[in-house]
């Protein structure tokens, strides 16, 4: 836990103790499935836990968010935010059930009552949320016409409603269409560990 505590200062005891069930939880159930490739696993907590957290890093969700994780497989970004964020609540939608099985077992043991899960299609989802966050899940062309009805026209946060994602490498043709409209930020703008010197969040209000 040495980075989160690191770059997250003043962590409450149960935060401390809920993202230690986190980092001892994915490795056991990576064993069963692969939820993160076999050999990135050792480096969990940089590459999948601290890198789900740079979205705090940008925004900090105001208590009574509503957030959906599109794509959320093993639930990166959603569960390690949920630790972050107890006072919103995170809906987890993804095609793949058996991964969506240890999102939800890792957030029930690590007692996280903010965390919900639905296996499916976006396309199957009902209601409305404040943000919609992914990591590396699909082209921003092919995602937003999926998720722009999901999102609640009512503002609560500093920033407007939106789309966030997180993504690496090259981006430039991605967000051509929406160069007038999208934030990139660099995650190495927060963290210092070489990982993120390609990393993006990529910010678009909907």
């Amino acid at each position: 836990m040495e980075y989160i505590l690191k770059y997250f200062k003043g962590l409450t005891q149960l935060q401390q103790e809920q993202f230690g069930v986190l980092e001892r939880l994915y490795p056991e159930w990576n064993e069963k499935i692969n939820v993160i490739s076999r050999k990135d696993i050792e480096n969990l907590e940089v590459n999948h836990i601290l890198h789900s957290l740079a979205i705090a890093k940008f925004i900090n969700f105001t208590p009574g968010t509503r957030v959906l994780d599109f794509g959320a497989g093993g639930g990166f970004p959603s569960v390690p935010l949920a630790v972050l964020f107890p006072e919103v609540s995170f809906h987890l939608v993804d095609r793949i059930g058996k991964k969506l099985k240890v999102a939800n077992d890792v957030a029930q043991n690590a007692g996280l009552k903010n965390v919900t899960v639905q296996h499916g299609d976006i396309k199957e989802v009902k209601g409305t949320f404040d943000f919609v966050v992914s990591r590396a899940v699909m082209d921003l062309n092919d995602m937003v016409p999926l998720v722009r009805r999901l999102v609640s026209k009512v503002q609560s946060n500093s920033l407007p409603n939106g789309l966030i994602c997180l993504k690496g490498g090259e981006l430039n043709q991605e967000i051509k269409k929406y160069k007038n409209q999208i934030l990139v930020d660099d995650i190495s703008n927060y963290f210092s560990q070489d990982f993120f010197k390609t990393k993006k969040i990529l910010y678009l209000p909907l």
